[in-house]
């Protein structure tokens, strides 16, 4: 939500050049083609009435001409002073849904104002520019008005600054006074609901199979921490407090959340085509929705891309979403969701940085988002799957979605390539859903071997 309001006589704040708009001149640059005939009228009957020596005429033309001239200045004299605010309902919307936008304009000033025209900027990608017309606010009085944007590209697109156009009551001379407060809309992938499947490899979050951190053998194990508001005084140790001289209490088992990467590959050269039903854009929203899915399961998450960068302002290594409640789960979608909203193509030819960033450790789930691969970048992604346990490709051949033809045969050794090496290699064809997909890569799990020599199939 954003605010400003105007300084006495000078239109709101943050008007560029605003010594020049206050200006008699700035006036009288703001006649109306409606004001610019009135004075241009007023002057010919002037001139013709002293040429032909008609007195009669000559009131006519210094009255033509001379109304545009007072609207100027009273109009310039102005003495109203006008804010106005404008909130997002919400501030981050999913592509090809629809956002509010309220604006509200509050007189501050003493006395009544005009006529106002309010115009907000709106990128063109958003919709067409918004204009209301506000018909005379009483001293101290307010007007609220609303619009809708929609836009079907993902983007961070700034709302404002908003405009007001002041008019006389003769429509001789307007005037346009900007504010300097602008907003932020950002557009985020759209994201599809997925069904709980169990994935061979992988833990169900807090559930079992879950290292923890901490044992309680007995008191000789325990290890206490200060006391914490909230904490329940039934966990008081009252050993350590006397020792420490301060409320201790014991500390809990925490179990060791389970880790999920996804990776997105953004190669420009591995995808073809653009627009919001080509293949990248398909990976991006599909992304996004195994992202927000993995941690509405209690997992630590961390959003990949090939360039080796994940989401700044993350956690240790990199993940993500590390806290136990709903709100640290919901704050680290966000952080990603504005992440994937402006991811673009990188100028990188491999997947090697991103290869450098999973060496060495277990890494836990792995799924991956590439386009079209070659033998060697196949292989790359084939090497992957040793530093985690279950791993999950979905590939999306762009040839193919732009011709909309079935896989190709260099997919198909691309995918065999994957598979060899213990990847649940998944191929994607236009117009079909994740979902169907995810359900697919739980059941084919359920058939897998319990082990191989790439460590991880349950």
């Amino acid at each position: 939500m954003s605010t400003a309001a105007a300084p006495p006589g000078a239109g709101p704040q943050g008007s560029p050049d605003d010594g020049d708009r206050g200006s008699l001149r700035a006036a009288l640059g703001g006649l109306t083609t409606r004001g610019r005939s009135f004075l241009a009228a007023g002057v010919a009957a002037a001139v013709c009435a002293y040429v032909l020596g008609q007195a009669d005429l000559l009131r006519v033309g210094l009255l033509l001409a001379v109304l545009p001239l007072i609207c100027v200045v009273v109009l310039h004299r102005t003495r109203y002073r006008v804010a106005g605010s404008r909130r997002l309902a919400p501030q981050r919307v999913e592509t090809g849904a629809e956002a509010r936008v309220h604006l509200r304009v509050d007189n501050v000033s003493r006395v009544p104002t005009g006529l106002l025209m309010l115009q907000d900027h709106v990128p063109y990608m958003l919709g067409p520019r918004p204009r209301f017309v506000l018909d005379r606010v009483e001293a101290g009085g307010r007007r609220e008005v609303s619009y809708r944007v929609r836009s079907d590209l993902r983007g961070r697109f700034p709302l404002g600054p908003l405009q007001l156009r002041l008019n006389d009551p003769f429509g001789m001379c307007e005037l346009t006074r900007s504010f300097s407060a602008y907003d932020m809309l950002t557009v985020v992938p759209r994201t599809e609901p997925l069904p709980p499947v169990k994935l061979s490899g992988e833990s169900a979050g807090y559930g079992d199979g879950q290292q923890r951190s901490l044992a309680l053998a007995g008191d000789d194990d325990i290890i206490p921490r200060a006391y914490r508001h909230g904490d329940d005084l039934r966990r008081v140790h009252w050993r350590s407090t006397a020792r420490y001289g301060e409320l201790m209490v014991r500390r809990e088992e925490q179990p060791q959340r389970a880790r999920c990467t996804v990776l997105l590959d953004t190669r420009g050269i591995a995808y073809e085509g653009a627009g919001p039903d080509s293949a990248f854009e398909w990976a991006v929203s599909g992304a996004a929705s195994v992202l927000t899915h993995m941690l509405e399961r209690g997992y630590s998450v961390r959003l990949l891309t090939d360039t080796g960068s994940s989401v700044p302002g993350e956690g240790a290594e990199g993940f993500t979403g590390a806290g136990r409640s709903a709100a640290d789960s919901t704050d680290a979608a966000g952080l990603m969701m504005d992440t994937l909203a402006v991811v673009d193509h990188s100028d990188g030819a491999g997947l090697s940085r991103a290869f450098d960033v999973l060496r060495g450790g277990h890494e836990g789930l792995l799924v991956a988002f590439v386009g079209d691969l070659d033998e060697e970048q196949a292989a790359l992604l084939a090497r992957m799957r040793q530093r985690g346990g279950a791993a999950i490709a979905f590939v999306l051949d762009s040839g193919t979605w732009l011709t909309g033809g079935a896989v190709a045969g260099a997919v198909e050794d691309r995918l065999r390539t994957l598979r060899e090496a213990g990847w649940q290699a998944i191929p994607v064809a236009p117009g079909v859903r994740l979902a169907d997909l995810w359900q697919q890569a739980g059941g084919a799990a359920v058939q897998a071997p319990a082990a191989d020599t790439y460590g991880g199939w349950a």
